[in-house]
């Protein structure tokens, strides 16, 4: 009854041992001789314009309260606070507890998401307050190519691959293996080849085993097509050697039938003359 506010809290933030404070009775029990007493009734309870003060998408400058294994509690005024779940953080980090991503005490930029009127409950977000990334990542990263990563966290499941942009993927133990046939290690930066892009799970799964092995591959399957072509050109400049030689052949077959030709041209012409002569002895 000392706060509007549904965050619990220590009295000790409120009250110290002495202090003189206005207060509202709000049970009597004479038979037990108790009363109860509450200090927040003393101002009117913000939960009553929760929806419009604070209305879904406008966006505030919150004060961190306190942390939980699940996100961050932000009062953005005496009363009225709200949960920041730990995913909506940020959308590129990895975070595994609000430690790493603030302080208490500190201000935090966030956009309200939900209102819970009934239950007097907030929900916030702080990486709302950019666009989403992954809309523009999706066509960087594709599956298929290929990018310089830093391995930044090994463990028994695989490695966490810090990407351009401020982005991290994963690969498993089998995708860290390097061409010499060992591990990578930590803070290694090797290429990665994107084996599988989820833009609504805001995964990335990467492999460096496979920018050689697909190359490998790669080179087998043009190797026989290399070696078909050769051969058909191959084969092409023989039949052309054979064409060739048919036609030299009858250049001089040809040739050949002129010379006779000309050799048989003399002789006809010196028997025509020959019998012309004899037609005129005997005329005579």
């Amino acid at each position: 009854e000392m706060s509007w506010s549904q965050h619990l809290r220590s009295a000790n933030d409120f009250l110290k041992v002495g202090d003189e404070v206005e207060a509202v009775i709000l049970t009597l029990d004479r038979e037990e001789r108790k009363m109860s007493l509450g200090i927040k009734q003393l101002k009117p309870d913000p939960w009553a314009t929760i929806d419009t003060k604070y209305a879904v998408g406008t966006k505030h400058t919150a004060k961190v309260r306190n942390f939980t294994n699940f996100g961050v509690f932000a009062e953005l005024e005496e009363g009225v606070d709200g949960l920041i779940h730990i995913s909506d953080l940020s959308w590129t980090k990895k975070i595994k507890h609000p430690s790493e991503f603030t302080q208490l005490g500190s201000d935090i930029d966030v956009v309200v998401l939900e209102i819970d009127k009934e239950n007097s409950r907030l929900s916030l977000g702080h990486k709302q307050l950019e666009e989403n990334p992954w809309e523009v990542f999706e066509t960087i990263f594709t599956e298929g190519s290929i990018h310089e990563g830093t391995i930044v966290e090994l463990f028994d499941k695989g490695a966490v691959i810090a990407l351009p942009y401020g982005i991290e993927g994963f690969a498993t133990p089998k995708h860290i293996v390097k061409e010499n046939g060992k591990s990578a290690k930590l803070d290694e930066k090797l290429p990665f080849k994107v084996i599988e892009f989820n833009k609504d799970a805001k995964r990335i799964i990467l492999s460096h085993s496979r920018t050689f092995e697909d190359e490998a591959k790669n080179n087998e399957t043009e190797q026989p097509q290399t070696e078909k072509k050769v051969t058909k050109k191959a084969k092409a400049t023989l039949g052309d050697i054979e064409a060739l030689s048919e036609l030299k052949d009858q250049m001089i077959s040809e040739a050949k039938d002129d010379m006779l030709k000309a050799q048989e041209a003399p002789k006809k012409t010196r028997s025509k003359a020959k019998e012309k002569t004899e037609d005129t002895e005997d005329k005579e």
